[in-house]
């Protein structure tokens, strides 16, 4: 067995820096060796929480990974800032519920789009945020 490469890390500063994420995920997604449609799903929820790290986090910092669980390979996405947090999470993962002009379906719709979400966030501190795709 191949050594997996090591996490990459990219500024998620510009509207550019959200591309480069985009391009990331979809090139180590390729190489996890996803389908193309779990490639989609993959890259349009990591594109969504760039955006949100982007815009609601002031910016901050994702990291992109090729993992196996020896079984099969995948892509874990991270996504950190040191924002203002999100004081009512349940009501964030709400459908619908948006907290700026968009159509409200980055945090709920980037859960549904990948096999494992999990959110931690801190009013004044920031938001941390992991997906991860498998392949099948």
């Amino acid at each position: 067995m191949t050594a997996l490469p090591s996490v990459t890390q990219l500024p998620v500063r510009t509207d550019s820096d959200v591309v480069r994420v985009r391009q990331l995920v979809r090139t180590v997604a390729q190489q996890a060796r996803l389908s193309l449609v779990d490639q989609t799903k993959l890259v349009t929820a990591a594109s969504e929480l760039a955006r949100n790290t982007l815009i609601h986090g002031g910016g901050g910092v994702a990291e992109i990974e090729h993992v196996s669980d020896g079984r099969r390979d995948g892509v874990r996405a991270v996504f950190a800032d040191s924002g203002p947090g999100i004081p009512d999470l349940d009501l964030a993962l709400t459908d619908g519920w948006t907290s700026g002009s968009g159509l409200g379906l980055g945090l709920s719709g980037s859960r549904r789009l990948v096999e494992h979400f999990e959110i931690d966030t801190t009013p004044g501190v920031g938001t941390r945020v992991v997906i991860t795709a498998w392949s099948r």
